[in-house]
């Protein structure tokens, strides 16, 4: 019953930060800033000496981000060529993903190496699952290595963590140091980072209920 419980309150949590996030940016949004997001991205990875990094324009809400593999830092239209307050937020955060890259940030190296483990086992995980809850009696170990794959994405969740509140961090004190936000401003950047960094807080929090239930329900079969 706890558990339920505690998926219940993760789901309203969830919901609640989302709310919030869309609200902080909407009205971030509405804040002018000196740039475009994409202006200061550029000008930021110039500022850490890095030059081999693309800041691209791609389609959605809230879809901004940086991909490693092809060394692109990718913003959604409204962060794109915005110039407010919300767009440079963005945009640091996610060239902070870009400099962590270029600087060895060991939790990113991390997070980096687990990607196509974390992929593999959730293409699977949900087919071996099924099979271990229904063929339990025969093959016991098929649930627990369903458990096994699913406690590595939740594993991944947790490194997200620090990658995610590292980028913002060196985003607000980028922003302030160069003056694109001040002091009324800078709150403000902080603000709408937190509440982003609040979603994986609990999308983490949801994936470690979700691995209790999945050990208690095996313990349960023994």
């Amino acid at each position: 019953m706890q558990i339920y419980l505690i998926f219940i309150l993760v789901m309203v949590a969830s919901a609640i930060v989302q709310t919030v996030l869309n609200s902080k940016i909407e009205k971030y949004s509405r804040v002018p800033a000196n740039m475009t997001g994409a202006q200061a991205a550029e000008k930021m990875l110039r500022d850490h000496g890095i030059y081999d990094v693309q800041v691209v324009s791609t389609s959605g809400f809230l879809t901004d981000h940086y991909n490693p593999r092809n060394k692109t830092i990718n913003l959604s239209q409204g962060v794109y060529s915005s110039n407010s307050i919300a767009a440079v937020a963005v945009a640091a955060h996610e060239t902070g993903h870009a400099i962590q890259h270029a600087q060895g940030y060991a939790p990113l190296r991390l997070r980096s190496a687990l990607v196509p483990v974390v992929s593999f086992c959730d293409r699977l995980v949900s087919w071996v699952l099924l099979l271990g809850i229904l063929l339990y009696s025969a093959f016991p170990g098929l649930l627990w290595l369903a458990i096994g794959m699913f406690a590595v994405s939740t594993f991944f969740s947790f490194v997200t963590l620090p990658v995610e509140i590292n980028a913002s961090a060196r985003a607000v004190e980028w922003l302030d140091m160069s003056r694109i936000t001040d002091f009324q401003t800078t709150p403000m950047a902080k603000d709408a980072l937190k509440w982003a960094a609040y979603t994986y807080v609990i999308a983490a929090l949801g994936s470690l209920a979700t691995l209790l239930y999945y050990i208690g329900l095996a313990n349960r079969k023994d």
